[in-house]
């Protein structure tokens, strides 16, 4: 694949059912024989599962989670449940996460630390490694349910129309899209757009935005608390590019993966199906790009926000 191809397909391209996708095709033939985007569907719940006990954990990389690597959101939530597995309390406040080298598919060493333990509140440490190699660090704090405190809540409406009625990326995509999904975790997803244009190759730069709808399949939901709240991170981490990658021609030389994800929970999105993403990344310079991230629920709650730096890389 040529520079000039490669960047195309790295802007969406025509026929790519989630624009965009990313910078390497990975749905494509070559990773397939590498058991990326194999056509088995992913489950949140198992693929972020950790076992072990005593700070000590283990866990396995699934490649339907694919983007450049293991998706960041996704990252972040196996170490969210790992925090979870150390913490007295159980519903997660926020986490910073630093993503410090791309993960090969495959195990992985998780190591908690508590670094300061409340009557309400308990500060962890975690720490992902593979083989020795330094992947992930988060810090995550972990708040007891049903605090006192003042209420407000100041956060405008959606603006949008509701999923209900809105047709699918891929059915917007009929004709064009050959049936493969150039970033493999997208698979994962139904994506039910706010806005679309009908040559992906050809879009104008537009403001440094992106939402839309979205529901994870085949189980839309899932019953671990912390396996439930990584469908937000995945999202969180995912809006980020799509924003800055939008205020450009698609087919630009380069792709910007995270340096990393700073994400505070606000509402737990058990029940909801589906979730609203969006982001905005409001700067771009000197090789750094920043975003703000959101998802709220179908009704309107805000559940969760994120902030952190793109690094751009030239694909």
């Amino acid at each position: 694949m040529g520079a000039k191809e490669r960047a195309g397909r790295a802007g969406g391209g025509r026929g790519n059912p989630i624009a965009p996708p990313g910078g390497v095709c990975l749905g494509c033939a070559e990773d397939r024989a590498h058991g990326i985007g194999s056509g088995l569907m992913g489950d949140l719940e198992i693929d972020t599962a950790v076992s072990g006990a005593g700070g000590h954990y283990t866990a396995e990389l699934s490649p339907e989670w694919a983007a450049w690597g293991p998706q960041g959101g996704y990252v972040a939530g196996v170490l969210l449940r790992a925090a979870g597995r150390e913490s007295a309390w159980p519903r997660p406040a926020s986490m910073t996460c630093h993503f410090l080298s791309v993960a090969e598919f495959g195990p992985v060493d998780l190591e908690v630390v508590t670094l300061r333990r409340g009557r309400r509140s308990q500060s962890l440490r975690v720490s992902m490694t593979q083989r020795g190699r330094a992947i992930a660090e988060a810090l995550c704090w972990f708040v007891a349910e049903g605090l006192d405190g003042l209420t407000h809540d100041a956060v405008p409406p959606i603006g949008r129309p509701g999923p209900h009625g809105l047709p699918t990326s891929e059915e917007l995509s009929r004709g064009d899209w050959d049936g493969e999904y150039v970033i493999p975790f997208w698979r994962h997803i139904e994506h039910r757009p706010t806005f679309w244009y009908d040559d992906w190759d050809s879009r104008p730069p537009a403001e440094p935005r992106w939402d839309g709808w979205y529901r994870y399949r085949p189980r839309p939901t899932c019953a671990d608390p912390l396996a439930d709240t990584t469908r937000l991170l995945i999202l969180l981490d995912a809006m980020a590019w799509s924003a800055a990658w939008h205020a450009h021609p698609p087919d630009t030389p380069y792709t910007a993966p995270n340096l990393d994800l700073s994400v505070q929970f606000h509402r737990s999105p058990a029940k909801t199906e589906w979730l609203y993403a969006e982001g905005f990344s409001q700067l771009a310079e000197d090789g750094l790009a920043a975003f703000r991230t959101a998802v709220r629920a179908e009704s309107g709650p805000l559940l969760a926000t994120a902030a952190g730096q793109l690094i751009f890389r030239r694909t």
